[in-house]
């Protein structure tokens, strides 16, 4: 343990992002202060809210720092402890970074989130049973706030936090539509995830035709739509919306590289007295505790299912989440350190 390796931000991307936005280098562990851990990071999570962080203007968060650490969240294992909190061997959820270890204070509340991986395999802390399943559960429950057999329409359905939108829907008795990019990813959107039907968005080249898809695969209308992507996936389930239909607008990936998003059916949120509101699930703590009890008895007990696309060592971290802004995962993308 003498040697951490990191990736930095050096350069702010002006359209998409490229390997050379980034650089690897080596440091050297510090010694631990009193009240501090060392945490061998087992695996990163890669999420598209880092492309926003990576830019200079007006968002929700501080931009990331150039010559920094990228931020990101990390599950591992405390390696060294001089904290009365954390024993070695405790595994533990923080925000560790692009890096393969972390020094973190352990006295400061709400670093570091203990969890059980013999439960729950680890690396679903960062999924199904970390941030995105929350932002899912969210979304879903808080938002839209869906009754029993209405119809719940799901973009990036195959994704972290889709799959679970369109899973905790279903237990709640709805009728599920995914959207999706490909014939793979729509199959196991149906026969892994139990969603009750998938469209596959590269199928139909125009609004019309996908707004046409989902009138067929939704014959009563849409009642509640969870958005990841934006662009003419959202003027075309708006088309479909019933009045007073509900919108959850989680990401919108589709402009993340700096691409214009425009909403060409705006007229329908009046006419069809549509609710759109964004969120951001960091801002809402107080429904993380309810949201992680009931992810984990669902993973735990098999009835909530998830994928994972892992790429191995930090050094490949930038080319997955190139890969993961260009749709190449599938489910929940991460980076194993170990």
């Amino acid at each position: 343990m003498t040697r951490n390796r990191q990736i930095l931000l050096v350069s702010r991307p002006t359209a998409e992002v490229s390997h050379d936005d980034f650089r690897l280098v080596a440091t050297g562990i510090p010694e631990l202060g009193d009240g501090q851990v060392l945490v061998r990071h087992h695996y990163l999570s890669l999420d598209p809210y880092m492309r926003g962080r990576m830019n200079a203007g007006e968002s929700y968060a501080e931009p990331q720092a150039l010559g920094e650490v990228m931020v990101g969240g990390t599950v591992g294992e405390i390696v060294a402890s001089r904290s009365d909190r954390y024993r070695v061997g405790d595994q533990v959820v923080g925000m560790g970074g692009w890096q393969e270890y972390q020094v973190v204070d352990g006295e400061r509340a709400g670093a570091l989130r203990r969890v059980d991986g013999a439960a729950i395999p680890l690396s679903a802390y960062l999924g199904a049973v970390g941030m995105p399943g929350v932002t899912a559960w969210y979304g879903l429950l808080q938002l839209i706030a869906p009754q029993g057999g209405e119809t719940i329409v799901v973009s990036a359905a195959s994704g972290a936090v889709g799959s679970v939108v369109g899973q905790l829907a279903r237990l709640r008795g709805c009728r599920v539509v995914g959207i999706a990019g490909g014939p793979e990813k729509c199959r196991a959107v149906v026969e892994e995830f139990g969603f009750d039907a998938c469209i596959d968005h590269r199928q139909h080249g125009d609004t019309r035709a996908l707004a046409d898809a989902i009138a067929a695969a939704c014959p009563d209308g849409v009642d509640g739509h969870f958005e990841n992507v934006g662009g003419r996936i959202l003027d075309a389930v708006m088309r479909r919306c019933n009045p007073f239909a509900r919108i959850a607008i989680c990401g919108l990936i589709a402009g993340y590289d700096g691409a214009a998003i425009p909403l060409r059916e705006a007229r329908l949120i009046l006419l069809r007295r549509l609710k759109l509101q964004g969120f951001i699930v960091s801002e809402h703590m107080e429904f993380w505790p309810p949201a992680l009890r009931e992810l984990g008895g669902l993973v735990a007990s098999g009835r909530l299912r998830y994928r994972e696309s892992i790429a191995q060592g930090i050094e490949n971290a930038p080319a997955a989440f190139i890969g993961l802004l260009h749709g190449q995962n599938f489910g929940k993308q991460l980076v194993r350190l170990i």
